[in-house]
């Protein structure tokens, strides 16, 4: 799956498509986005793990691995969902 971003509003495009990938699947673990995305599981990693410092995602272990979420609590999650939303619609343009 090819998630493309002409910008990077939350520092960076990786951070940025990892979010868009969380907001399309629910929830899913590092391998599986970046199998999605294309690109080294370090390098997703490094975005999920500071997307989480932040609070915008939220991860938890299931078994072995670790599961990643859009983070319920987040102060902005209305908005972000709805952002990430838009962000969704115009890459499918």
């Amino acid at each position: 799956m090819k998630v493309k971003t002409t910008g990077s509003p939350f520092g960076s495009v990786t951070r940025t498509r990892v979010l868009l990938i969380l907001k399309l699947l629910g929830a899913s673990y590092q391998r599986e986005v970046a199998r999605l995305l294309e690109t080294a599981p370090s390098v997703v990693q490094k975005a999920l793990a500071g997307l989480e410092r932040d609070g915008l995602v939220s991860g938890r272990m299931m078994g072995r691995t670790r599961s990643y979420t859009l983070n319920p609590r987040y102060f902005a999650r209305t908005e972000l969902d709805a952002f990430l939303g838009r962000l969704a619609e115009a890459d499918t343009d």
